[in-house]
């Protein structure tokens, strides 16, 4: 199994069909075969949902005729194909409002890239610099963190973006809605989430 497919992006959603958060395959697959969540999927423009054995029976048919924006796993004797929605069945609390401040959530809101070079790099070539050092009472929060490339990162050191002559491409702010969603969208693989979403 690829790990870079193990690790895209799928949409859950709760039993009201509203998104409450972004999960890689790994665990959308957990959830499904645990039957605690269903495949939402589109066929020809009606969505219908999918337990985990009539998924199993659809990526096969799929796998015959695979499309540009579809992503399969190979298991030991035929292909699973990955889920882009799933709907948790027990699940009926509303979506969380706040945006989680984590890691991943961070380099999303910054575009996997650096804020102060503008370089693009994959994440295990990103570090998160905190504007204002924690040496300088810097704190831990949404608007002192930002995306940066180990190289901007180790040349600014412990020291304020003024201090070390650099400048940041934005001001880094508290995200209004998870940023693996929104950006998320714009990805071909992922254009039946807009039905989901309220990105405005």
């Amino acid at each position: 199994m690829s790990a870079r497919v193990l690790d895209t992006n799928v949409l859950v959603l709760n039993r009201f069909y509203m998104a409450v958060r972004v999960v890689n395959v790994r665990r959308a697959l957990t959830l499904l075969y645990r039957e605690c969540a269903e495949v939402i999927d589109s066929d020809d423009g009606a969505f219908v949902s999918h337990d985990f054995d009539s998924w199993c029976e659809i990526s096969q048919l799929a796998a015959l005729d695979k499309q540009p924006d579809e992503d399969f796993l190979k298991a030991v004797d035929f292909e699973v194909k990955v889920p882009r929605i799933v709907r948790l069945t027990r699940f009926d609390r509303m979506p969380v409002q706040t945006v989680r401040f984590n890691r991943r959530n961070l380099f999303a809101r910054d575009d996997y890239r650096c804020q102060y070079c503008g370089k693009a790099e994959p994440t295990h070539k990103l570090s998160l610099d905190h504007v204002v050092p924690r040496s300088h009472g810097g704190a831990t929060t949404w608007e002192n963190i930002v995306c940066s490339c180990l190289r901007c990162n180790s040349r600014k050191g412990g020291r304020t973006p003024q201090q070390a002559r650099m400048q940041l491409l934005s001001q880094p702010a508290r995200p209004r809605f998870n940023p693996l969603m929104t950006q998320s969208v714009d990805d071909p693989r992922y254009q039946s989430w807009k039905t989901f979403l309220q990105t405005s």
